[in-house]
């Protein structure tokens, strides 16, 4: 990428083989959490063991892909475009770290309704990031 090009290059995300449903669920457009059968808590990043009872009964499920910033920064580099990242607290009460994209990123606010779509990356990996909801 050349000091003309405004576009900033998205990274290919490390992916394991316990991460391939979230990746296959990104490139289906659907966003995935992990939940605990055991407590019913919600977890994000995903992991084998729920991290409030430690049950390994943990399992994929759909996010509505939708919530709120809880805290963002804008970051401006010279040479490339503008770009926003945010902690996005979604409605099942997970924090997730993500892209703010596809809007003013002057007008971004915390507690701001967002809602998920997703962007591929270089390698042609598809990754949740966030829009503003309204």
């Amino acid at each position: 990428m050349g000091a003309d090009d405004p576009q900033r290059e998205l990274r290919n995300p490390v992916v394991s083989r316990g991460d391939m449903p979230y990746f296959e669920a990104c490139a289906a457009g659907m966003l995935l959490v992990k939940q605990c059968a055991a407590c019913g808590a919600y977890h994000h990043y995903p992991r084998a063991l729920c991290p409030f009872c430690l049950s390994d009964d943990v399992r994929w499920t759909k996010s509505a892909g939708t919530g709120e910033i809880y805290t963002f920064s804008v970051t401006r580099p010279r040479g490339i475009a503008p770009y926003c990242i945010a902690y996005v607290r979604l409605d099942e009460g997970v924090t997730m770290m993500a892209n703010i994209i596809d809007c003013d990123l002057d007008a971004i606010r915390i507690g701001q309704r967002v809602r998920v779509l997703f962007q591929t990356t270089q390698g042609g990996i598809s990754v949740p990031m966030f829009t503003p909801a309204d």
